[in-house]
């Protein structure tokens, strides 16, 4: 007989062991789960791991993307228009394009969140780029991560 009551154990570490694409830049992680191949352009969607105290995108728009954040694990520092939250698990937030919005781990702990954004322009082309830039050693090309964000429909903010 099935319980379908009974609560599962998911040991965080291994949430998504079955993901399409990791894209690492720094100690930032991105896992696909969902594509713009498996979703007619409609979405995508992945598990983003942020580490504590790591370098993280400057507060950005995107032009025609809105994004959701579903925290899964740690608290994530979100910056959301002119509102600064603090994420912890079982927390959700949906930013508009064209809001304002960036994010930090002050914590001790790595974040893990699922992240979607539709529709799905900003997938792992971007990505891939983006770390090509970052991983390529030495200070990253701040003119070139400019240009691929503008390309994406990113559109950077410089902190006030």
């Amino acid at each position: 007989m099935n319980n379908f009551n009974a609560t599962p154990t998911i040991n965080p570490t291994h949430m998504f062991p079955h993901f399409k694409e990791r894209i690492s830049f720094g100690s930032l992680e991105i896992n696909f789960l969902l594509d713009g191949d498996d979703t007619d352009g409609s979405l995508v969607q992945f598990e983003l791991v942020v580490p504590p105290g790591v370098k993280v995108p400057a507060p950005h728009f995107h032009v025609e993307v809105d994004e959701t954040l579903y925290i899964l694990e740690g608290t994530l520092t979100q910056l959301i228009g002119t509102e600064t939250r603090e994420l912890q698990p079982g927390d959700h937030c949906f930013i508009k394009r064209g809001t304002i919005h960036g994010f930090n781990n002050l914590h001790k702990n790595t974040v893990r969140a699922l992240c979607t954004l539709s529709p799905a322009s900003i997938g792992p082309t971007y990505f891939r780029e983006i770390a090509e830039v970052i991983n390529a050693g030495g200070p990253p090309d701040i003119q070139q991560i400019l240009a691929i964000m503008k390309n994406h429909g990113l559109e950077p903010v410089k902190p006030t």
